[in-house]
């Protein structure tokens, strides 16, 4: 049996794209009743005019409710409000004070449950210079420091994922959860924020240690190489290998016997890890010179039997199709030709499944809207464009 740690919690979601969906679709698969709000017809723009079909909403929304209701119409706020003192949570990531320009504020909605958390994530955080600017996950990662922690030295580069969206979204997510166990022990609601801006910190926090460590105005991006002692290798079968040795004396020499290189022991430039962080353009060009005389499977091996920590550099495909992964169960079998994420946590040794379908746009406005209004006013409210309950 599943264990669902939030059974009994609701959440209201106004969220867009994929920040505050990812949150919510992770208190979804750990038993949240989580309830989309948005806007009558298309609904969320990240649905692509394809409603329930989009992969990318799919992936993001699976399992949750969807309420469609006009919020540029008094009857549309009233409604949600009416919903208010079943919710838990309200989880937003609209620009600044926007939802509180409808109606939808903290106050207002505390006002229907004192006890409610109020999650808020945006670009930059509700004050300061950059308070109004758009923000999506490129801003992020470029003001963050992203593109030039994980670029080449002087080159800074973009990076082949959401990354800033997905920290904010699981930044939201540790607030949310925090908050929800505060409730529980003192009674009261939280005000949780967090930004774009701020959650890329916690990505970025090793580099900003370097650079407090070292002074350098402008952090040397791949800094943390010879730190780590890392290396990212190709091997003669084509594939990469890399390997992370950090400051153990104890990996250095394992890595000698696997590559048959002894004599690296004693030679002057590597004897200790301060030397070997010295001289670490010296030993990765050694390193470099001899994994490309092997194959991969070859190096995996050698490496294994040595007890050195290694990885295959794997793509997406690699990683799905991985025996561990698949022991881990993190993916859940395809349906409909989409296979979901699941939770990246276990609970008696069970992982929570991801519930459900995406929903259409308004597919539970009904349902919703039922619990709190009679047959007659949900009807009303239909027929004048209020609600929306889809297709």
């Amino acid at each position: 049996m599943q264990h669902l740690p939030l059974k009994g919690i609701r959440v209201l979601e106004f969220g867009g794209y994929i920040s505050a969906p990812y949150a919510s679709s992770m208190l979804c698969a750990l038993g949240a009743d989580v309830v989309k709000v948005e806007k009558p017809g298309d609904g969320e723009d990240f649905r692509r005019g394809a409603d329930n079909r989009s992969p990318y909403f799919i992936q993001y929304n699976a399992g949750k409710r969807s309420f469609a209701v006009d919020l540029k119409r008094p009857e549309g706020i009233e409604a949600v409000k009416a919903l208010l003192p079943r919710t838990d949570v309200v989880l937003e990531n609209m620009r600044p004070d926007k939802l509180a320009a409808l109606g939808l504020g903290e106050e207002e909605c505390r006002a229907q449950r004192p006890d409610l958390v109020y999650a808020s994530a945006s670009g930059f955080g509700n004050g300061g210079p950059l308070r109004n600017r758009p923000a999506y996950d490129t801003i992020g990662q470029a003001f963050g420091g992203l593109y030039t922690v994980l670029g080449e030295a002087g080159r800074p580069a973009l990076t082949g994922s959401c990354l800033a969206d997905l920290i904010t979204g699981v930044t939201t997510l540790t607030g949310v959860l925090a908050a929800l166990v505060g409730r529980a022990a003192t009674g009261g609601g939280q005000r949780v924020e967090t930004s774009l801006m701020e959650a890329v910190s916690t990505l970025t926090v090793d580099a900003m240690t370097q650079y407090f460590d070292n002074g350098h105005e402008d952090p040397y991006c791949g800094s943390r190489h010879p730190q780590a002692q890392n290396f990212c290798l190709k091997t003669a079968s084509g594939e990469d290998i890399a390997l992370h040795l950090s400051s153990s004396q104890k990996f250095w020499l394992a890595l000698l016997e696997a590559m048959d290189r002894p004599d690296l022991a004693d030679d002057p430039r590597f004897t200790t890890y301060d030397l070997r962080m010295k001289h670490y353009t010296a030993l990765m060009e050694i390193v470099e010179a001899e994994f490309v005389t092997k194959s991969s499977a070859e190096w995996e091996k050698r490496l294994t039997e040595a007890d050195v920590p290694f990885a295959p550099v794997l793509t997406m495909s690699g990683f799905i199709e991985h025996p561990q992964t698949q022991w881990l169960e993190l993916v859940e079998p395809e349906r409909e030709g989409l296979s979901l994420l699941r939770p990246p946590w276990r609970f008696g040794g069970i992982r929570p499944e991801r519930p459900g379908k995406a929903p259409r746009v308004g597919e539970h406005t009904l349902e919703l809207a039922s619990e709190v209004y009679d047959d007659a006013r949900v009807q009303a409210l239909l027929d004048a464009g209020v609600l929306f309950a889809g297709a």
